[in-house]
C-alpha cells in the first residue's frame, strides 16, 4: 500500500486528490475586509479617532461611537493568510520577544516596531527589497487602547506592551472578563448565581467604557445608535447559526473551513446591513446545496470536529487535505461556541447586558466540566466521528485542555489526532506529521466501521 509520505512527495494533498468545495458565498466577505482594511488605513485623513483592541468582539460599540478601530488578531491573521507576517515577527525577536510568545501578538508587535523605526529614521524607505512592509506602515496608530480578553492573560500583556511601546501616552481601559469556574452547587451553561453576578459586573464595565471614550473624543455616547447597530448584529449572528445547524445533514453542505472565512462579519466588522446580506447569501447556498445534495467534500465519509485556533497561513491547505481523504471538517470549537452563540440573550432596547453575557460566554472561559460538556453536545449534535487537535504552538489558552477534550472523546468512542502548528507563524507547522497521523485516523475509523 502506498503511504501518506509518499503519496504527499508527488502531490500538495494526499489521498483522492479531491478538493474542498468551498461556498461560494463568502467571497463576499473578502471584499468586505478589503473595504474595512482600507477604510481603517483612512481614518485619521477622515479626522477619526483610531482605537485599538484586543479579545472579544466589541467593535459594535465603536461602531456606533463613530470611531475607527484595530482588532490586532485580525490584523495579524491578515498578515499571516496573506503571507506578509514573517519581517514582522523577526522584528520582535530582535528587541527580545520570544518565539514562544503569542505569535499573534509577536507579529502585532514587530508592525509596532517597524513603524516606530520608520518615524525615527524619518522615512519610510526601511526595507526596500521587502514589498510586505508597505501594507504594515499603513496602520495608524491609536489615539485609544482598549483590552476586553477573556481567559488569555497573553491578551493583557500584550495591550500593556502597546502602551510601553507607545511611550505610555496613550490612554488605555481594560475590561476584566472573569472566568465561569462553575464551582459552585447551581453553576451551569447560563445558569447559576455566579453567571448573574458576573453578567452584570462585565456589563457594568462596559458602560464605564462608553464614558471613557466620551472623555477621548469629545463626544456623547449614543446608545440608541447602539441599538440599531446590534440590530444588524444580531440579525447576522441568528442567520449564521442557521446555516451552520443545517450542517447536520449528510453530506455537510458547508465546512469548518467556511465558517473559518466567515468569522470577521460576526467577529470585527462594521455592524450593517452588509453583514446581514453576507450571511443571508451563506444560508441560501446552504440551503441550496441541501436540496442538491451538495457537500463541502465531494465523498464525505468521515465527520470530524476541529479544536484549537484556525493556523491562517495554511486554510485552502488544510481544507484541501482533509476533502482528500473524503474527510469534511464539520464543526470545531473556534466557530461553533464563539461570536454571538447565544444572540436571543441581547435585548435591542438594552443590549449591554446581553453583549456582555456573549463576551462571558467564551469557550475558553469556562471551567473545563462545562465547556467539554458543551463540545460533547455540538458531537453528537453534527454526527461527529474523530477530533482534529490543533496545538497552536504559541495559544496556550486553546491547548492546554486539549488532553482533557480528547479523553472525553475517547469515553464516546470518538478517535482523536494531535497536530502541532500555530495561529500566525508557519514555521511551526510541519506536514508530514499531520500527514502521518491522519492516515492513522482515518485507518482507525475504517477498522471501527468494520467491527461495527
Amino acid at each position: 500500500m502506498q503511504t501518506v509520505m509518499e503519496r504527499s512527495a508527488a502531490s500538495p494533498v494526499f489521498g483522492n486528490g479531491e478538493r474542498a468545495n468551498r461556498l461560494k458565498s463568502t467571497r463576499f466577505g473578502g471584499k468586505l475586509v478589503n473595504d474595512y482594511w482600507e477604510n481603517l488605513f483612512a481614518a485619521k485623513e477622515q479626522g477619526k479617532k483610531v482605537v485599538w483592541y484586543n479579545g472579544t468582539y466589541i467593535p459594535p460599540f465603536f461602531h456606533s461611537h463613530d470611531v475607527a478601530w484595530v482588532h490586532g488578531e485580525a490584523w495579524s491573521a491578515m498578515l499571516s493568510a496573506k503571507h506578509r507576517e514573517v519581517t514582522a515577527q523577526e522584528r520582535g525577536e530582535q528587541k527580545g520577544y520570544d518565539r514562544e510568545l503569542c505569535s499573534y501578538a509577536r507579529t502585532h508587535i514587530g508592525q509596532m516596531l517597524i513603524e516606530l523605526d520608520k518615524v525615527k529614521a524619518g522615512t519610510s524607505d526601511l526595507h526596500p527589497d521587502d514589498p510586505r512592509i508597505e501594507t504594515m506602515l499603513k496602520l495608524p496608530p491609536p489615539d485609544m487602547i482598549i483590552n476586553a480578553y477573556p481567559y488569555c492573560s497573553s491578551g493583557q500583556q500584550w495591550d500593556d506592551i502597546t502602551y510601553r511601546v507607545f511611550g505610555k501616552k496613550v490612554p488605555m481601559f481594560t475590561i476584566q472578563i472573569p472566568l465561569l469556574w462553575g464551582g459552585r452547587q447551581d453553576a451551569g451553561y447560563m445558569q447559576g448565581e455566579e453567571w448573574l453576578e458576573r453578567s452584570r459586573y462585565v456589563a457594568d464595565q462596559l458602560v464605564a467604557m462608553t464614558r471613557f471614550m466620551e472623555e477621548h473624543t469629545g463626544r456623547k455616547y449614543d446608545f440608541d445608535r447602539l441599538s440599531e447597530t446590534m440590530g444588524f448584529v444580531k440579525k447576522a449572528a441568528e442567520l449564521r447559526l442557521e446555516a451552520m445547524d443545517l450542517c447536520t445533514a449528510t453530506p455537510s453542505p458547508a465546512s469548518f473551513f467556511d465558517w473559518i472565512v466567515s468569522i470577521a462579519p460576526v467577529n470585527f466588522l462594521p455592524g450593517d446591513q452588509n453583514i446581514v446580506t453576507y450571511f443571508e447569501g451563506v444560508l441560501a447556498e446552504v440551503k441550496e446545496r441541501i436540496a442538491n445534495g451538495e457537500g463541502a467534500v465531494k465523498d464525505e465519509k468521515y465527520r470530524l470536529f476541529f479544536d484549537g485556533m484556525m493556523n491562517w497561513n495554511k486554510v485552502g491547505w488544510l481544507a484541501d487535505k482533509f476533502a482528500a481523504v473524503n474527510a469534511c471538517v464539520v464543526a470545531g470549537r473556534y466557530t461553533h461556541m464563539s461570536f454571538w452563540q447565544e444572540p436571543q440573550l441581547i435585548d435591542l432596547k438594552d443590549p449591554v447586558l446581553g453583549m456582555a453575557q456573549n463576551y462571558l460566554i467564551c469557550p475558553n472561559n469556562h471551567g473545563a466540566p462545562i465547556m467539554i460538556g458543551e463540545i460533547e453536545k455540538i458531537c453528537d449534535k453534527f454526527g461527529i466521528h474523530g477530533m482534529v487537535m490543533h496545538a497552536a504552538r504559541t495559544c496556550r489558552g486553546m491547548t492546554n485542555s486539549q488532553f482533557l477534550i480528547a479523553n472525553s472523546a475517547k469515553k464516546h468512542g470518538r478517535q482523536s489526532l494531535f497536530f502541532e502548528g500555530d495561529v500566525a507563524d508557519e514555521s511551526f507547522y510541519k506536514d508530514e506529521l499531520l500527514n502521518v497521523r491522519l492516515e492513522a485516523m482515518i485507518e482507525a475509523l475504517d477498522a471501527q466501521k468494520r467491527a461495527a
